[in-house]
């Protein structure tokens, strides 16, 4: 097959670019032909605000960017990895008018959501769910905090939903876990276009030995990713057990401080994926502390490819992919001394501890793979073209 893939990158790398380069990897390696078109986000800082909101409802420069590659590149579908903000929807009435199949991968809720996590203010918000005008997004200035681009994206999102294309534009949705999906279908996307498909993990990094004995978080440092909860729960714990963070974000001050100020507390800042895979085999157990409705979960599965249970939040889809007491434990979202009482049962239980990382292993083989994946898209891709 040949395919288009289109996606936006973000300032700082995260699971979704990761994890769109992984699936063009993936199927150039099974031999198909895969054409990218992508913007990365530091462009903005070369580009008005102006400029700026009016092509994220409609960028004239990526739909004719798109039609060009499509004349010369005779795809058979083009797949939408994220189109926000530099791209837009545009994008798919370009396909549409080359007479070809769209499917779309949703990462978060963005189609749903102004800032597209269903969080303000420190905790989970549905406001704007089911609304065909987010106007409580708007109210709240939830984008950025800002007001003007949160106008912008509510302007983007409106104006598609009354254009229909939501639900005409797009063949297929792909999003990752059955907790995501149910959240989409809610927000008005049709049920039957939803097909769930997670991530995956290849190179297979191999199993570790979990004999560091630390804890580790990996992850954006930002108020969604319960850095707060994971940091007060460490100083429950005082310096009882060692904790590795690796991540950058708005909040690397707040880490910053925490590190000097508690025993045992080490940033090491941002790290290759080689680098992240060595922490992650040899730690005792990951910390997943989200406090928002994550759709997936990449680090999860990362973890459980090296052997490692995982720790998470119970909430969103992280709490579907870790199942408590075999791949790893839930704790309270937002509540760090259940975090503290579930990183001191682990340490007090080594032989379950051991059980859990044949276990996490065992979940990654059977789930996450390249191999799955690779079956898993074609079916779609199969079906999408069947069904167009």
């Amino acid at each position: 097959m040949r395919i288009l893939s289109i996606h936006n990158n973000y300032q700082i790398r995260g699971g979704e670019d990761e994890s769109c380069e992984a699936e063009e990897s993936l199927l150039r390696e099974m031999g198909h032909e895969v054409d990218v078109y992508k913007e990365h986000n530091d462009r903005i800082a070369t580009i008005s605000q102006v400029s700026i909101a009016l092509r994220t409802v409609w960028s004239t420069e990526s739909y004719n960017i798109v039609k060009h590659k499509l004349r010369r590149s005779h795809c058979h579908l083009v797949h939408i990895q994220n189109f926000f903000p530099l791209i837009s929807p545009s994008v798919y009435y370009a396909a549409k008018s080359a007479g070809l199949p769209v499917v779309q991968t949703l990462r978060n809720y963005r189609l749903l959501c102004p800032n597209g996590l269903f969080f303000r203010d420190g905790e989970v918000c549905e406001d704007c769910l089911g609304k065909s005008v987010p106007l409580p997004g708007v109210l709240h200035g939830c984008y950025r905090q800002h007001h003007l681009a949160t106008t912008a994206v509510a302007s983007m999102l409106t104006l598609h939903r009354l254009m229909h294309t939501w639900t005409e534009m797009v063949d297929f949705y792909i999003t990752l876990t059955e907790f995501a999906r149910q959240k989409l279908i809610a927000g008005g996307l049709p049920a039957k276009k939803i097909v769930v498909k997670p991530n995956f993990v290849h190179p297979d990094p191999g199993v570790g030995q979990g004999s560091g004995g630390y804890a580790l978080f990996v992850g954006r440092l930002s108020t969604e990713k319960g850095l707060d909860t994971l940091l007060a729960a460490w100083e429950h714990l005082d310096g009882k057990v060692p904790l590795k963070i690796v991540g950058d974000g708005p909040l690397a001050a707040q880490v910053i401080a925490s590190v000097n100020r508690l025993p045992n507390v080490e940033w090491l800042g941002r790290r290759s994926m080689s680098e992240v895979y060595n922490l992650m085999g040899e730690a005792m157990f990951v910390i997943f502390p989200s406090k928002w409705y994550e759709t997936f979960g990449r680090v999860a599965v990362e973890a459980f490819a090296k052997g490692t249970p995982v720790i998470a939040a119970n909430i969103g889809a992280i709490a579907e992919l870790v199942e408590s007491g075999r791949t790893g434990l839930h704790f309270t979202p937002g509540d760090s001394e259940d975090l503290t009482a579930k990183v001191l049962w682990a340490i007090a239980n080594p032989a379950l501890l051991h059980q859990m990382r044949q276990e996490a292993r065992s979940e990654f083989e059977l789930k996450y793979t390249a191999q799955q994946n690779y079956q898993q898209i074609m079916a779609i891709y199969q079906l999408v073209a069947c069904t167009s």
